[in-house]
Formats: structure tokens, C-alpha cells, sequence
């Protein structure tokens, strides 16, 4: 049974968490719904015998995924702050995995400490569906998608901008105003990667953004029209969000990181696939194979 009170607590504990979002409902603990948040709380509690709070560098949405997201408590005790990851693995479910633990000084904080936020958004482009990639890409084939027109289209958000067209209402934040610090988009293959980092975002904001940009993309929507509407704070023309099992929160930047590079800077494998000519040709190859086998044994009766 859980005490009724917390003890003073002793040490400050950073993790950097990966979790598959398909069957959670966001970060942020919610009641009737599983969350990570939840998760990892109620695992930290069965350990401890006490409740804590665990702070996040960000609250994603339901079904969104991450690769490295940042959180901390405090607690009491005899666990080595280092040792906190392989403990938690050893009770946490098979989606959310504890990559690092360490200790951080009192005065650190996952969230208002955070110097950035990168997201990274998938969009695969084969005309087949493919259950290996859905998980994780929004499939969108038609009309084909212009990537450049998408990259143009991203350059004019860099900078500090009043991107209230991006905001879902329910938010609690008093403002819409983001620094957007890069905003690219690259092909590979059949997919098109999407990637902002930001000081912080807005509820929904990547979603809605992405949504509009495949409209662009897309040739629906002309460049100037886009820039118009989010320069002009017109929500109610941005009417559709990308889908969430697409979007992953890439990794959280800070000036002082107690881990090194290769637990949280890029540890999101990117989904890539041959070019489409390349597969096709490979098919058309094998096709041809198995015509000529087929005709000599037929040849053979």
C-alpha cells in the first residue's frame, strides 16, 4: 500500500524515454486512459512506496510516437540515479523503453530547461499500402506529393512567428508565438520526411501544419496562400491534421545534458524503401523470370 505522504525528496532523475504512441492516448496523464505518463509514474510508484511526478519536456498527442523525450523526478532512496533506466525496463510494458537515467541538480527542469524540440513527420508515398511502414507514415498518394514545393513553402516559418493558425483550441497557453530555428523536408525513396525544431509548440500545431503543407505539396494550395493564411492568423481555413501515427518527437535539446549524443540525438531509424523505378524494374525482372520458367515447363508437357 502507498504512503500517504512524500518524503523530502533527495535527488533529481532525468530519463530519456521512447514509447510507440499507437495505444496510448498522449504524455499527459488522463483518467480512463492509458498514457506514458501514467506508466512510468505508477512503476516509479511500486518502487518507491510513494507517488511522484514525472515532468516532460513535452506532452504529445494520442497515437504520436517518440524517440527521445526528456522527463524528471525527484525522489528518495538507495537507487543510483544512473541505475533508474535498467530498474524501470525491468516493469515497464514492451512499448516504452527507458534509454539513459542520470542524476541532474535541483534547479534542472525536462521542460523549461529545454532549449529545443525536434519533430519529425512521415508521409509514404507508394500507391500499395504496406503494413510495416503504417504504424509509423501517414500513406498519402494521391495527388502525388512535390517535395520541393513543400521545403519552399517551410522557409518563410523560420524565425519568431504568431502561429495561431496552427493552434487547436483546449490549449492552456496564453500565446501562440514560436521560434521556429529549421524547418526541412527531404525525399527518400517513397518516403518524404518533414522535420521542425522549435523553442516549443503549439497543441496540434505540427499536425495542422503538416496537413496544410500536403495541400501545398499536393498543388491544391499555392505557396502564396499558405504563407497568407498562417501570416494572417486564419484558423478556420486550416481545417485538416495529418494523421498521428506519422508524427515522433525526434529529440529535446539543452544546454547542460548529463547524456551523450548517441542515447537522444538521432535514435528514430528513418523508413526508406528502393525508388519506385528501381523496384518496379527489379519486378519486372522476376515476372519475366517466372514467365519463362513457366512457359518451358509447360513446353516440357
Amino acid at each position: 500500500m502507498l504512503a500517504s505522504h512524500q518524503p523530502v525528496p533527495t535527488q533529481r532523475v532525468a530519463l530519456v524515454i521512447q514509447y510507440l504512441g499507437t495505444n496510448f492516448h498522449g504524455w499527459q496523464r488522463q483518467k480512463q486512459h492509458r498514457t506514458v505518463q501514467e506508466e512510468i509514474e505508477t512503476v516509479i510508484a511500486n518502487i518507491l512506496g510513494y507517488h511522484v511526478t514525472l515532468h516532460g519536456a513535452g506532452r504529445t498527442d494520442s497515437g504520436v510516437h517518440a524517440a527521445a523525450q526528456v522527463a524528471h523526478f525527484d525522489a528518495t532512496g538507495f537507487i543510483p540515479a544512473h541505475r533508474w533506466a535498467a530498474v524501470l525496463n525491468s516493469y515497464l510494458p514492451d512499448d516504452i523503453l527507458i534509454r539513459a537515467s542520470a542524476g541532474v541538480s535541483d534547479c534542472w527542469h525536462a521542460r523549461f530547461s529545454a532549449a529545443y524540440r525536434r519533430y519529425r513527420y512521415t508521409i509514404y508515398t507508394e500507391g500499395c499500402p504496406n503494413l510495416f511502414v503504417k504504424p509509423f507514415s501517414w500513406h498519402y498518394y494521391h495527388p502525388p506529393l512535390d517535395e520541393s514545393l513543400i521545403q519552399a513553402a517551410l522557409q518563410p516559418l523560420l524565425g519568431k512567428h504568431d502561429l495561431a493558425a496552427f493552434h487547436r483550441a483546449g490549449s492552456k497557453r496564453s500565446h501562440s508565438w514560436v521560434e521556429v530555428q529549421a524547418a526541412e523536408c527531404h525525399r527518400q525513396g517513397s518516403f518524404i520526411h518533414i522535420e521542425i525544431q522549435a523553442d516549443g509548440f503549439l497543441y496540434g500545431m505540427v499536425r495542422l501544419l503538416v496537413g496544410m503543407l500536403a495541400q501545398v505539396g499536393s498543388g491544391q494550395r499555392t505557396l502564396a496562400s499558405f504563407t497568407d493564411i498562417w501570416k494572417e492568423q486564419r484558423r478556420q481555413e486550416v481545417k485538416y491534421a495529418a494523421p498521428p501515427q506519422g508524427l515522433c518527437l525526434l529529440r529535446v535539446g539543452y544546454p547542460d545534458f548529463p547524456f551523450s549524443p548517441d542515447v537522444w540525438y538521432d535514435t528514430m531509424p528513418k523508413l526508406v524503401m528502393s525508388p519506385e523505378s528501381t523496384v518496379n524494374g527489379q519486378q519486372s525482372n522476376a515476372l519475366a523470370m517466372d514467365y519463362e520458367l513457366l512457359t518451358m515447363d509447360s513446353q516440357k508437357k
